[in-house]
């Protein structure tokens, strides 16, 4: 129910272009066939047989049950915010925040025995629960395939003339993923930890989990190898046209060869292919399993690529971008990159985030088009922007998931996520204008 009113605007408004003789159905429909989509389709399905297998459980509860957590409440908190952060970097935000937060529940059941009514327990429960999603929307960030809004931001790019690699992506994002962390970590967990002491039957609860998972499987093992043939063709062609760069022939070929579409593919096609038992013959995913991904989100997506593309052959785009311009004129690129990272953010607390980027992102690069600038640093801080959305239950699935536990009132949501958001906008405003450059 979250998406399926603009996943219904964006078909319509697809289907209106043809009828209205906006554009033929070939022109209107093909960017539903845009290799970013197989982008999305094939890291879909890689998370969804993390997800089979329990693979994501297996390195969640891994981490927490590492000694270095032992029986310091910050430490604990602190891990279970950085597997929530990196596992996202790979599976969708939604996800993560659902598979992570059964298990945040049952730590603070075990930790808030007889302690109800203590105010520093509630403090440390709210944060918890406040980290699961922030931390969630946080790691998003830092990949291309983390959260629908990056995909779509490196689509209208690319549409623009401006082509970003998986690990120019990363380059850029990653930093500022970290920096973001490290300012939750500081100014949300460390304070409202301290006090709490994790004790035995705590630990058990974690352990418990974790020996309930069994040893390692086959299934477990293939969709690691397939992960890592796709990270590897993901970030590779980058590395090596680092360092041979963009106009030697090995660099061009392998870029030509394996975009990330094709890498994407390839590491779900190996999933089809790797055996999990020979008698009766059974692959690592089977085809109903892999067809359980979210097709809606994919079909949003094709929905606002077709959308900013009848804008831009129209003529649409760029009328408004040069009368954003005339408006504002001399804004440059300092001043568009801000107004256009605080208006998606503005917009991703009222709107879900992949709708926020739809709307914001192909007008920033309209904008920075007709104002005589490149559209990198406004586009993507309107990409990134759109990922905020940190401040209401409504604002993102993640958020409403964690505020079901109770354990947050809405005010201190609220303003909380006031801060965060702030702290973000800043961040991201700093890290794209000043690491913009590595990707030129």
């Amino acid at each position: 129910m979250y998406r399926s009113r603009p996943v219904r605007l964006a078909a319509v408004m697809s289907l209106l272009a043809v009828l209205l003789g906006v554009a033929p159905a070939r022109t209107a429909f093909a960017p539903f066939a845009d290799p970013i989509i197989f982008l999305f389709i094939g890291s879909f399905i890689l998370a969804e047989a993390m997800f089979v297998h329990r693979l994501d459980r297996r390195l969640a509860f891994t981490a927490l049950a590492s000694p270095w957590v032992g029986q310091s409440g910050l430490r604990l908190v602190v891990t279970y915010a950085a597997v929530a952060c990196v596992i996202s970097m790979w599976m969708s935000n939604t996800a993560t925040t659902a598979m992570l937060f059964p298990l945040g529940l049952a730590v603070l059941t075990e930790l808030g025995r007889g302690r109800e009514r203590d105010r520093e327990f509630q403090r440390y429960a709210m944060a918890m629960m406040l980290v699961t999603s922030f931390a969630a929307s946080i790691g998003g960030m830092g990949t291309p395939i983390g959260t629908p809004p990056n995909l779509i931001g490196l689509g209208f790019l690319s549409r623009a003339g401006v082509d970003v690699s998986f690990a120019g992506w990363m380059a850029l994002c990653v930093p500022i993923m970290v920096v973001m962390m490290a300012f939750v970590v500081v100014w949300l967990l460390v304070p409202r930890s301290r006090g709490i002491q994790i004790d035995a039957a705590g630990r058990q609860a974690v352990r418990d989990e974790l020996r309930k998972l069994g040893p390692v499987g086959s299934g477990e093992r293939n969709v690691m190898l397939a992960f890592a043939v796709t990270v590897t063709l993901w970030v590779g062609p980058g590395l090596i046209q680092a360092v041979l760069g963009q106009t030697h022939p090995f660099s061009r070929s392998l870029n030509t060869l394996l975009p990330e579409a094709v890498a994407a593919l390839v590491g779900a096609l190996l999933l089809f292919m790797l055996p999990l038992q020979s008698r009766p013959r059974r692959s690592t995913l089977t085809w109903e399993e892999a067809s359980r991904i979210d097709w809606g989100i994919i079909l949003l997506f094709g929905g606002g690529l077709a959308v900013g593309q009848l804008a831009d052959s129209t003529g649409l785009s760029s009328a408004l971008g040069h009368w954003v311009s005339d408006q504002y004129p001399g804004a440059g690129t300092v001043g568009l990159t801000m107004v256009f990272t605080g208006l998606g953010v503005l917009l991703s607390e009222t709107a879900s985030n992949t709708a926020a980027a739809n709307v914001i992102v192909p007008t920033a690069i309209a904008v920075a088009t007709a104002a005589g600038v490149s559209p990198l640093e406004p586009g993507l801080g309107a990409t990134l922007g759109a990922s905020m959305g940190f401040m209401m239950p409504i604002s993102t699935p993640p958020n409403a998931i964690v505020y079901s536990s109770g354990f947050i009132p809405i005010g201190q949501m609220i303003r909380l996520g006031i801060v965060l958001d702030i702290a973000g906008y800043i961040i991201i405003v700093a890290g794209v204008l000043g690491l913009g450059w590595m990707l030129r």
